[in-house]
């Protein structure tokens, strides 16, 4: 991402396109577990507003606490590459387990027509 703004707007987008995608489900598909659709969303916002709160972590330190300005630079271009990593790697993790536990809430039937028309 470029920045703080555009990784934000990116983690809300895939976060609301999940949650309407599963809410479409909780809504016309028969027999499924509402109870683990609903936990399924709840997790991807969770998801989705931890990612945009750690996103406003900031560099703790000043030019002071460096040798000289490329040495600032540097360090922190480092702790935001690596704060920016990590946020990403807990947010995917968090909505493949959301994912999971939403496609666990399917029917078997509905889990094999959909194999059906992804084999297609």
């Amino acid at each position: 991402m470029a920045n703080k703004r555009e990784f934000k707007k990116y983690v809300e987008s895939l976060g609301d396109s999940a949650c309407l995608s599963m809410a479409d489900v909780y809504d016309t598909v028969e027999n499924v577990d509402k109870d683990k659709i609903a936990k399924a969303v709840e997790q991807v916002l969770t998801a989705v507003a931890a990612a945009k709160t750690n996103a406003d972590v900031t560099f703790d330190k000043g030019v002071k606490a460096f040798e000289n300005l490329q040495a600032y630079s540097k360090a922190k271009k480092a702790f935001y590459r690596q704060l920016f990593l990590k946020i990403k790697e807990d947010f995917y993790n968090e909505l493949d387990e959301a994912v999971k536990l939403f496609n666990s809430a399917l029917p078997e039937e509905v889990k094999k027509e959909n194999k059906e028309t992804a084999a297609k």
